[in-house]
């Protein structure tokens, strides 16, 4: 049975998870990054308290805290239910069973929540979705895309991957993308045209294994160099 997400759903990860699934080392936490589609991640609130500089873009954003708070109290026991009855989609390791990922999601989330207002009036939560951001040419040294791109193959079309992966090459100086697989953790359809489609552009796409994987396959993702 495949999973059966017919939109985007609020679900955070912790900065520890971010730094494993992009591979993330001092000098690239020390860079003006840009999460985009970070959802209810708890990174931009860890690695603002670390000192780090992030700004975290989602159409999420435009909902207050209490708004937010109740989509992921809508969408929480469906993912759940979901995962548990798919589970062997999954390396249960670091995350150890169902239970520990619950724990786990949600601890990140309550984080996000505690400090959303905050990074909000901040200027660190900003409103706004691919393909197109209001930001400015080469305004970060790294973008960031998590579970966002390649991940809903059936809801985002190839040309908005097109467009979006432009877009992202635009604002930054390197892009990374994780994962490679879909929903079902199955390489996205959409991979292999795009890599075609970028080395021909000279964008210099490369596919890298992470020291992550919670989606079995789910353990590689997409570098590629900016625009600028």
């Amino acid at each position: 049975m495949a999973f059966q997400y017919t939109e985007v759903v609020p679900w955070g990860r912790s900065c520890e998870e971010y730094v494993r699934m992009f591979d993330l080392d001092a000098r690239d936490l020390g860079a003006r990054i840009l999460g985009c589609g970070d959802g209810p991640a708890s990174f931009n609130a860890e690695l603002t308290r670390r000192g780090g500089s992030v700004v975290s873009i989602d159409p999420l954003y435009e909902l207050a805290r209490a708004a937010i708070e109740q989509r992921i109290a809508e969408t929480f026991e469906l993912v759940m239910s979901q995962t548990e009855r798919e589970r062997q989609r999954f390396v249960w390791r670091e995350v150890r069973d169902p239970e520990h990922l619950a724990a786990t999601r949600m601890g990140a989330m309550r984080a996000f929540l505690e400090d959303y207002e905050c990074g909000r009036e901040e200027g660190r939560y900003v409103a706004g979705a691919l393909p197109e951001l209001a930001v400015a040419d080469g305004a970060f040294d790294l973008a960031l895309s998590a579970h966002l791109l390649f991940f809903y193959a059936e809801q985002l079309d190839r040309e908005f991957h097109r467009r979006a992966v432009a877009e992202l090459r635009r604002v930054a100086r390197e892009v990374r993308i994780f994962p490679l697989v879909d929903v079902n953790a199955e390489r996205s359809r959409h991979l292999e045209p795009l890599l075609e489609e970028l080395e021909r552009e000279g964008a210099r796409p490369r596919v890298v294994r992470v020291p992550y994987e919670f989606q079995r396959g789910g353990n590689e993702m997409l570098v590629l160099r900016g625009a600028g």
